[in-house]
């Protein structure tokens, strides 16, 4: 059964050094059930008889279906006498359009509970169809946090990939159909009362999907430890994902049946998801944002072409603390962060300049325009103005 009492904080398990790789465990965070081991997902059907589902909708995507995740997840919920509705449209970068087929499909099947199994695209889609479902509207209704008045549905977050740590978060990150304009709708009551992070499920990612992914696992914790809205929580966080997100790295991407280094990525992705629920994000993810919108560069590929330059950027005002993730994570040993960033891109494969990634210079100067109206940019520890994120763009270049 799933742990319903006295499991422990998650913070204080992470103050205690816990072995957190070690077997399977439960804790409590942020108003959410946590369960980490291989194979815990086959549990979902006791997670969502305990949340007092009967008709669930599965929210995914067309390669988790293909990999056979959602038939048996089906199955599992089945097992617990409970119903399952396969809903699997979710494309990367999810639209109000895919919101709205996901309501649709929830209506049609009366459902009490959601389920979301997949990458950070499918646990956003899940909590946007979560917010129209109970509160009605538009998604537009809800840019913003806090804005839904009516209670909404449990839910159970299942990733698939280590990477953006929304299943950890109360924001579903939408994009308005035909703008390319990204809302962050966020409310307490769109989180996930369960979140079962399964190493299982992310051994048949593509090597590709996974170095994206792991380079926006990483992002997050790099950028969420600086920021202007930092605290206590968010920094142990932050450090410890940094922790097993780079002792694991390698390991996870070059050898996919290493289970230790799945899970050392998965809850890493994890945790730096909780701490940028805490702390958000900066300049990089501001510069980031305009280059998936116009030329669909993957988000892990484009928050890394200027991250390196983002952090020296801010070691004016920063130093002390990258000389912290410096000493907490693998292959520091003297070497600087961007330098170890600049090499995990790398072995990542991922392009480390941006007209390799197809970017015209001459879109620069309007890019840095965009990139100053993102919200991220407020949180940056060193104040960023236009012209310095255009200078970002140019070092990027």
């Amino acid at each position: 059964m799933v742990e319903r009492e006295g499991a422990p904080d998650l913070p204080a398990k992470l103050e205690r050094g816990s072995h957190l790789l070690d077997g399977g465990w439960t804790a409590s965070f942020g108003g959410s059930r946590v369960t980490f081991g291989a194979g815990s997902s086959r549990r979902v059907g006791e997670a969502a008889r305990d949340l007092g589902g009967s008709r669930v909708l599965l929210v995914t995507d067309p390669g988790v279906s293909a990999a056979g995740h959602a038939q048996r997840a089906i199955a599992a919920l089945a097992g617990q006498g409970v119903e399952g509705i396969v809903f699997d449209e979710v494309e990367e970068n999810p639209t109000t359009r895919h919101v709205e087929r996901g309501v649709d499909a929830a209506r049609r099947g009366a459902i009490d509970l959601i389920v979301a199994l997949g990458g950070g695209s499918v646990m956003d889609c899940a909590k946007g169809i979560n917010f129209i479902l109970t509160n009605g509207g538009r998604m537009e209704d809800y840019w913003g946090t806090n804005r839904a008045s009516r209670p909404m549905l449990p839910s159970i977050g299942i990733p698939t990939t280590a990477g953006t740590g929304s299943e950890a978060q109360s924001y579903a990150l939408i994009e308005q159909e035909g703008t390319l304009r990204k809302m962050a709708c966020g409310d307490d009551k769109a989180r996930f009362r369960q979140v079962m992070l399964d190493p299982d499920l992310t051994a048949t990612l593509p090597r590709k999907v996974a170095a994206l992914t792991a380079m926006d696992a990483v992002s997050h914790a790099v950028e969420s430890y600086v920021t202007e809205r930092r605290n206590p929580i968010s920094s142990l966080l932050a450090r410890e994902a940094w922790s097993l997100l780079s002792s694991h790295f390698t390991a996870a991407l070059e050898t996919p049946s290493a289970a230790t280094a799945r899970g050392g990525m998965l809850l890493g992705a994890y945790l730096a998801g909780a701490a940028v629920e805490a702390s958000m994000l900066g300049a990089a993810h501001a510069c980031a944002n305009p280059l998936t919108s116009r030329y669909g560069i993957p988000h892990g590929a484009a928050v890394l072409l200027t991250l390196p330059h983002v952090i020296r950027f801010n070691e004016l005002v920063a130093s002390s603390l990258y000389d912290d993730l410096e000493r907490a994570g693998a292959g520091g040993h003297g070497v600087k962060l961007p330098e170890i960033i600049e090499k995990m891109r790398t072995e990542a494969g991922l392009p480390e300049r941006l007209r390799e990634a197809g970017v015209p210079r001459e879109d620069l100067p309007s890019l840095a325009d965009e990139a100053s109206q993102q919200w991220t940019a407020g949180f940056n520890p060193r104040k960023v103005e236009r012209k310095d994120l255009l200078a970002l763009y140019e070092m990027a270049y």
